[in-house]
């Protein structure tokens, strides 16, 4: 599978390892800690996967180029990983879902606690990451062959 070309304004991919050994040691224990909190959103429900692997992905592109593509070619999350560093993209699919499930969260601290400010706080954070979440494109559109 190949991977698209890199717009020139998208220059997440181009990442240069950090030149300083111990620079690029604490990059690889970072990836290192987000490969891991990723492996936990795996089995966890409330814990996210993919963000901790692009987090992951760019630390390990400062330490290790080899590791950051390993990620990138991981067969389940790096078609989403790849759709995000190339593109700025979310599939649809995770929209609905992020969306779905931060506004279920919100329901549940609706119900279960009762301080107002706490609720309102949240709801708007939780507003504003849902329309950063919506605006992302869906990723590249495949093309039909013919131009008008």
């Amino acid at each position: 599978m190949e991977i698209p070309p890199i717009r020139e304004r998208d220059r997440m991919t181009d990442i240069a390892p950090a030149r300083s050994r111990l620079v690029r040691w604490l990059y690889r224990g970072l990836a290192g800690l987000f490969i891991g909190l990723a492996a936990a959103g795996v089995v966890l429900p409330v814990l996210p996967t993919t963000p901790f692997l692009i987090v992951a992905a760019w630390a390990a592109g400062k330490s290790s180029p080899a590791l950051r593509e390993r990620l990138r070619q991981h067969p389940r999350y790096g078609p989403a990983l790849r759709r995000w560093q190339d593109h700025g993209a979310i599939s649809r699919r995770a929209k609905i879902a992020a969306i779905s499930l931060m506004t279920l969260s919100w329901a549940l601290l609706w119900f279960t606690i009762n301080r107002t400010g706490v609720i309102i706080a949240v709801g708007i954070m939780m507003a504003m990451v849902a329309v950063f979440i919506a605006s992302r494109p869906e990723g590249r559109r495949r093309s039909t062959g013919t131009r008008n």
